[in-house]
């Protein structure tokens, strides 16, 4: 699978790393999901990947995806509920605009890393990180699964 070998070593340890500091800023949680191509809708694809993951199980509901299909070009940005019970509807075209602009240069690891870092910068407005905060999801990214690639 394409999206498995996309970034290289050293870009997927830099998008985890963006995350690591992302998250020391907020009790946000944010994870990274790639998949080849979506046949679907990006925001459609990217809930179905928010539940398969168990994002929506941490205590605050403030879980962040971002989806990106690479062959299809396609991106979506979800929050949980408790992030949109908090902040306005567009709250995440900024960032998306930015990784589209990265995209359409060919910086999607520089891309993706500098959009997590925003997103935690957005995030700690309303999630503050807090002393007792706890990790609850992984930091490394996760990829689409063969069967899901044939819908």
């Amino acid at each position: 699978m394409f999206s498995k070998q996309f970034f290289n070593q050293a870009q997927k340890e830099a998008i985890q790393a963006a995350i690591v500091e992302a998250e020391l800023n907020t009790s946000g949680e944010i994870r990274v999901h790639v998949d080849d191509k979506c046949a679907v809708a990006p925001v459609e694809k990217a809930i179905e990947v928010f539940e398969k993951l168990k994002m929506h199980e941490t205590e605050l509901r403030n879980g962040v995806l971002i989806y990106v299909a690479v062959k299809d070009h396609k991106l979506a940005i979800v929050g949980d509920q408790g992030i949109n019970d908090a902040v306005a509807d567009n709250f995440w075209d900024e960032i998306k605009n930015n990784l589209i602009e990265s995209f359409k240069k060919g910086l999607y690891a520089e891309g993706l890393s500098d959009g997590i870092k925003s997103a935690g910068m957005q995030l700690k407005v309303h999630f503050p990180y807090q002393s007792d905060d706890i990790n609850e999801l992984s930091n490394e990214i996760s990829f689409g699964e063969e069967k899901d690639e044939m819908k």
